[in-house]
C-alpha cells in the first residue's frame, strides 16, 4: 500500500480546490482504481523502485560519514550530520521524483494532467510509457536542467526532514531504552531495544520528519507538475492566495498512514543488521567504521 499511498498524496496535493476530483484520501483510491483499474494505484512505481537503494545507501553512507567527522554521538551532530545527507540526497531524489510525479498525473488525465485536474475534466491519452521514457522526453525538449526542476525546494524539504528524522530517531530510542542490569555473575548488561520499541521509534521518526517537512513537499509537487510556475516561490505564493493555508497539509493523512510503517521497517532493519555485524565482529568494527549514531541505541 505504500506506492498507492503516495499517488494519492500527489494527487490530492496537486487538485484545485475549486474543482476538487476528489474528496479524500479513500476516495480518491476508488475513483482511481474504478478510472484507471488496480494498477492505476502503481503509475510511476519503477522510478522510487529503482531509485530508494540507491538513496537509502546515499543517506546513510553520508549520516555515517558526517557522524565520524563530528566525532560525538549528541542529538545537535544527529540533526547536522542527518541535514547534510538529505541535501546530498537531494541530487538524485529530484529527477526520480520529478519523473515519479508525472508519471502519477497522467493516464486519464491526459498530456496536460494540472489543466484537467483544475477543470475537473478526465482525458486521456498519457503522454509518458514509463519513467525513463519521462525523463528522456524532458530531456529532448528543455535540456538537463529540466531535472532539477523544483530541486531548491526538494532542498528546502530534505534537509530539516532528514535532519528531524534522524535528530527524532535518535531521541526516541534513547528515552525508550530500558536500563542496564546485572547478569548471574555479577557482570553489568546495557539495556537494549527491542523489535517493537525499534519499530515504534522508527516510525514515530517518520511521521516527525514528514510534519516538518510537509508544506515544501506539496509546493514541490504543485510546481514540478504544472508548467505555469516560473518559480518554486510563484507556486507558493499563487497557492495560497487562491486555495489559502490549507492547501499545505493537503494529503498529509496518506502521507502518514504510508510514513510508518514505511520507516519502522527501514529503521529496524538497519539497526538490527548493525547489531548483526556488531555481534560478529565487536565494538571495534562499528567504532573502525562509525556504524554509530542511531545505531549507539541499538
Amino acid at each position: 500500500m505504500i506506492q498507492p499511498l503516495d499517488t494519492v498524496k500527489v494527487r490530492l496535493q496537486t487538485q484545485s480546490a475549486a474543482a476538487p476530483l476528489y474528496k479524500g484520501t479513500y476516495h480518491c483510491l476508488s475513483t482511481i482504481v474504478k478510472n484507471e483499474s488496480f494498477w492505476g494505484m502503481y503509475k510511476g512505481m519503477s522510478s522510487p523502485l529503482c531509485g530508494v537503494a540507491v538513496i537509502n545507501a546515499i543517506v546513510f553512507g553520508v549520516y555515517g560519514n558526517s557522524m565520524r567527522y563530528l566525532q560525538q554521538n549528541t542529538l545537535t551532530n544527529n540533526l547536522i550530520a542527518g541535514s547534510f545527507a538529505g541535501a546530498v540526497q537531494s541530487l538524485i531524489s529530484c529527477p526520480m521524483e520529478l519523473a515519479k510525479t508525472k508519471m502519477q498525473l497522467q493516464g486519464v488525465l491526459g498530456p496536460d494532467p494540472m489543466n484537467a485536474i483544475k477543470s475537473g475534466i478526465l482525458q486521456k491519452p498519457a503522454l509518458y510509457r514509463s519513467p525513463v521514457d519521462c525523463l528522456w522526453k524532458l530531456y529532448s525538449e528543455h535540456g538537463l536542467r529540466t531535472f532539477y526542476r523544483g530541486f531548491w525546494v526538494t532542498i528546502a524539504r530534505e534537509v530539516p526532514g532528514f535532519g528531524s528524522y534522524f535528530f527524532s530517531y535518535e531521541y526516541l530510542t534513547r528515552i525508550m531504552t530500558p536500563h542496564g542490569t546485572f547478569d548471574a555473575r555479577g557482570n553489568y548488561v546495557e539495556g537494549q531495544l527491542g523489535i517493537g520499541r525499534l519499530m515504534m521509534a522508527g516510525g514515530l521518526s517518520g511521521i516527525i520528519s514528514w510534519l516538518v517537512s510537509f508544506p515544501q513537499d506539496v509546493v514541490k509537487s504543485r510546481y514540478q507538475a504544472d508548467e505555469q510556475y516560473t518559480s518554486a516561490r510563484q507556486c507558493m505564493v499563487m497557492s495560497y492566495r487562491t486555495e489559502g493555508a490549507g492547501v499545505f497539509a493537503r494529503g498529509l493523512w496518506s502521507t502518514i498512514l504510508r510514513a510508518f510503517p514505511t520507516n519502522a521497517a527501514t529503521l529496524t532493519v538497519v539497526t538490527l543488521f548493525l547489531r548483526y555485524v556488531g555481534d560478529l565482529n565487536d565494538d571495534k568494527y562499528l567504532q573502525e567504521h562509525d556504524l554509530t549514531g542511531f545505531l549507539h541505541r541499538a
